[in-house]
């Protein structure tokens, strides 16, 4: 399944999932490896686990609620830090689960932690800061959660 394959069933995969709560909330996929996932070693490309990743908050995103903030209020998310640590290979067709836990936040940035999963082997695991920004700027994490509270009528 190509990324664009991969993007789609995340859309409509996470409209027919349980909410999740938009205070430290953690969620999962599982997956496999395609073809379209390895490098010339025949393995997962260290740059496709990152895209993984992605993946994970944009499920995150709808599952909470703070993707259609986003869309009302034209907000956008960046990452501005994201650092993995491999320690096994995945290789083709390999079914491993990715772990995405937003683990706190400061007056500006949101910081999440990544797991990469055979089993309950730890394949990869890594850090990562994001920001919500609007066209004035970063938007403080209370601000977030205070907007998709409100549209989730909490």
């Amino acid at each position: 399944m190509s990324l664009i394959f991969r993007m789609v069933w995340i859309l409509v995969r996470s409209l027919f999932v349980p909410r999740l709560p938009y205070v430290k909330p953690v969620n999962a996929l599982t997956l496999r490896v395609l073809p379209n996932d390895l490098d010339i070693n025949l393995h997962m490309n260290n740059g496709r686990y990152f895209t993984i990743c992605d993946l994970t908050r944009v499920d995150m995103f709808i599952r909470t609620g703070l993707a259609k903030v986003m869309i009302q209020k034209k907000w956008i998310p960046v990452i501005s830090y994201h650092d993995l640590n491999f320690k096994k290979a995945l290789g083709l067709f390999k079914r491993y689960r990715v772990e995405m836990e937003v683990t706190g936040w400061d007056e500006k940035a949101f910081f999440m932690s990544h797991r990469f999963l055979v089993g309950d082997k730890i394949v990869a695991e890594g850090e990562s800061k994001g920001v919500i920004l609007s066209k004035k700027g970063p938007i403080p994490p209370e601000e977030v959660m205070q907007a998709v509270r409100e549209m989730r009528g909490e």
